[in-house]
């Protein structure tokens, strides 16, 4: 065992230019960190020691402190699931769809007739935006909002005071089944409670809850548990997985408390692998919101500095991302891009720059290659590499 302790850090969303195949996917001139540094001038210093910015040309950098390279999306979709499915070296040949333009007639038809409300929305819309617009009608009519957020979900929001949470719950394992049962293919199915009143509703991101689907076949993570080492996923990634090789699991609300919680983990004794999801720059993207995404990369570079000093002599961190999504493009979806590498550890003697990955499954290769595992079905180690 090289490395006692991973830590593996996703930045959702943030992509460094088109994928070889992104014209496949309408997303040709796509990037989501190079377009915000063109509209901002983002003051980094310390993810521009580790590489990060290099990603973007894959120049040589001889003072970088951290190897740096890309990898190439090759599961089918853009969706965060598949995404992440191919970092812990899953091959899916099957995309999960998204539905911008809203669900099927047939499938609201169904969900008002399994839950008895009638459903208003259907259509994508960020998270904040719909609640404040349908909010009043969902409290005085007793309805369900049901949108999606250009990823593949089916997200259905209603005011507490409303519909019980627990009622809420309930509707969500209903139309789960009715997806699952109808082979629709939608990653998660959310829960979104919200309270407060008229023009002031606000989400209670405690009481989300995502019904996702089991990923298709074992992945690095179950083999992890079943040789009794940690997993700790924390923010959406218990979700995204199903709770499927997740042995510790930690909400977080938004970065600043997913990377709060990872410091706390980065001072506690374990052997293996912590996950931490950063869904706030995803949120930006679909918003469209250039400044707010801006804004949040130049928050990571605070944090940052404290997470490297924490880190032990034997532990190793990883940053990457599993889509795109810039806030420049087109629409307000993923965008098909390549994404960032970053390795690094206190104890590295060369760091440097590392030739393109051909997928994110090396990560997961190389996570199984440190715990001596079995290997993915999905990409290489490049353990052998860190020096």
């Amino acid at each position: 065992m090289k490395f006692k302790r991973i830590f593996l850090i996703i930045l959702d969303s943030l992509g460094v230019g088109e994928a070889i195949d992104s014209i496949n996917y309408k997303d040709n001139g796509s990037n989501t960190l190079g377009h915000i540094l063109e509209k901002v001038d983002l003051f980094i210093p310390n993810l521009k020691k580790i590489g990060f910015t290099d990603t973007l040309t894959m120049t040589e950098d001889k003072d970088v402190e951290a190897y740096y390279s890309i990898a190439k999306p090759t599961n089918a979709g853009k969706d965060s699931l598949n995404g992440h499915y191919e970092i812990v070296g899953l091959k899916n040949t099957e995309p999960y769809e998204s539905f911008n333009e809203g669900f099927s007639y047939e499938l609201i038809t169904e969900i008002e007739n399994i839950t008895g409300r009638k459903v208003i929305g259907n259509k994508c819309s960020p998270n904040s935006e719909i609640i404040q617009e349908l909010g009043d009608r969902q409290v005085n009519y007793g309805s369900l909002i049901v949108y999606t957020s250009a990823d593949s979900d089916l997200q259905v929001a209603a005011h507490e005071d409303c519909i019980p949470i627990s009622t809420l719950y309930a509707y969500c394992e209903k139309i789960r089944e009715v997806t699952l049962r109808k082979g629709t293919k939608i990653a998660r199915i959310i829960a979104r409670p919200f309270t407060g009143v008229s023009t002031k509703y606000k989400l209670l991101h405690s009481a989300r809850r995502d019904y996702a689907v089991k990923p298709p076949r074992k992945t690095i993570l179950n083999s992890l548990v079943e040789k009794n080492y940690n997993v700790v996923g924390i923010g959406k990634i218990n979700d995204i997985f199903d709770g499927e090789g997740i042995n510790k699991t930690i909400k977080a609300k938004d970065n600043n408390e997913a990377i709060n919680k990872l410091s706390d983990i980065i001072d506690k004794e374990f052997i293996g692998l912590c996950m931490v999801n950063l869904n706030d720059f995803d949120n930006c993207g679909h918003r469209r919101d250039i400044e707010g995404y801006a804004e949040a990369i130049e928050e990571l570079d605070v944090d940052l500095k404290i997470i490297l000093n924490k880190l032990e002599l034997d532990d190793l961190l990883i940053i990457t991302a599993d889509h795109g999504n810039d806030p420049s493009f087109v629409g307000n979806g993923h965008t098909r891009e390549n994404l960032p590498v970053i390795i690094y550890s206190r104890n590295f003697k060369t760091p440097r720059r590392l030739p393109p990955f051909e997928t994110l499954g090396d990560i997961g290769a190389t996570i199984a290659d440190n715990f001596d595992i079995d290997s993915p079905e999905l990409g290489k180690s490049f353990l052998d590499e860190l020096e």
